[in-house]
């Protein structure tokens, strides 16, 4: 009990550092950005109340209306992989640091025109849903990035909702999930009727995940059906408590979107999320060679789980592997970002390198093991 106390405290402390290092205001855009630097143009949906702090643009506080936001970001070179460079100050600086060029609100009547002048013949779009202690600007930077070290070609949407970004208002973010949910499916639902897109895949991390499960519940509660457009869902360090998952992809009914869920059993984050939760497993954090959940998993069509525990390096805490390790951002950008399956039904207990190698051949050398619901032993 005092080790499990001892590491919670050191876990919340992390988050806590993390969090407050961070300076204010780093959304200024640059006045005029002389340096040739790679671009993220996004289109961002966010629940958030606007701020009237320069460089802020929206405060982790609620709003009863939808707002939309085009935000370009600038991304410096000769950065790693997997790593944001955040500003001093706002604005940034982009020869070195993560920088905006361009932020203008869009109205509703916007949307189409932005999309036809930004996809470029490109058809798919990329929902990415942020995490638990989240503030605006490292979402829109968080995203900027996969983005950009996937390589990807989708239209980058990224939905935010109102997380105050402090490790200490756990259950007002979790709340704040949850007043975001019918917006969110209204963002998918409407990404999925549009004439001009034929795929829609959902990311989403941590408690962005409950978010999602829930977003999609509900659409196929109420509309009786998950949209076709809508092929994959990608939940990453998912916060979710594993009872309630099970019922929440059962009530999505057979016709739901493929998903792709990325464990890891040493993610310090969701240690202290289980503790404040009544001690109920998170389904980011579940052991696939035991029961209940191996059975669980090959009784449920439609899941490839890679557990990533035994891959090292990324954030200190284990929990954003799938955005800050090379070998994940590989893969997402060679397969998931290419419109195809990381497994399919074959590879139960395969390597990463097994699984995927085809693709990206010996860049994968991490131990990420693939669990492939439905398997055949």
């Amino acid at each position: 009990m005092a080790a499990l106390i001892r590491g919670l405290c050191v876990a919340g402390l992390v988050l806590a550092l993390a969090a407050c290092a961070r300076p204010q205001g780093v959304l200024l855009p640059v006045a005029d950005p002389t340096v040739a630097t790679d671009k993220v143009d996004m289109l961002v949906a966010t629940t958030r109340a606007p701020s009237d702090a320069p460089g802020e643009v929206f405060t982790g506080e609620r709003s009863d209306t939808l707002s939309f936001t085009n935000v370009v970001v600038s991304v410096p070179p000769d950065r790693a992989v997997g790593s944001i460079q955040w500003p001093r100050q706002g604005p940034g600086d982009p020869a070195r640091e993560f920088a905006v060029t361009e932020i203008s609100a869009l109205p509703r009547a916007g949307l189409l025109p932005w999309f036809k002048a930004h996809a470029g013949g490109k058809r798919r779009v990329l929902v990415f849903v942020h995490g638990f202690n989240t503030r605006f600007d490292a979402s829109v930077f968080r995203f900027a990035q996969i983005v950009h070290d996937t390589g990807s070609r989708w239209v980058p949407v990224l939905f935010s909702w109102p997380s105050r970004g402090s490790v200490f208002d756990y259950m007002y973010d979790r709340e704040s999930a949850n007043f975001s949910r019918s917006d969110l499916a209204d963002v998918l639902r409407s990404a999925a009727k549009s004439p001009l897109v034929d795929e829609v895949v959902v990311m989403a991390h941590s408690m962005g995940a409950w978010l999602t499960v829930e977003a999609l519940r509900q659409m196929a509660l109420t509309d009786g059906r998950i949209p076709k457009k809508l092929t994959n869902v990608v939940l990453a360090s998912p916060d979710l408590d594993i009872d309630v998952f099970r019922r929440q992809v059962m009530e999505m009914g057979p016709n739901r979107p493929n998903m792709t869920i990325f464990v890891s059993r040493n993610d310090h984050a969701l240690s202290l999320s289980r503790a404040i939760s009544g001690n109920v497993t998170r389904v980011g954090a579940v052991d696939l060679s035991q029961e209940p959940y191996k059975s669980q998993l090959e009784a449920t069509s439609g899941i490839v789980v890679l557990d990533l525990t035994a891959l090292q390096g990324g954030d200190a805490l284990n929990h954003s592997k799938f955005a800050t390790t090379p070998e994940m951002v590989q893969i997402l950008g060679n397969r998931m970002m290419a419109g195809q399956t990381i497994s399919d039904q074959e590879l139960t207990g395969a390597t990463a390198a097994e699984a995927v190698g085809g693709v990206i051949g010996a860049v994968v050398t991490a131990p990420i093991t693939v669990f492939a619901a439905g398997a055949r032993n």
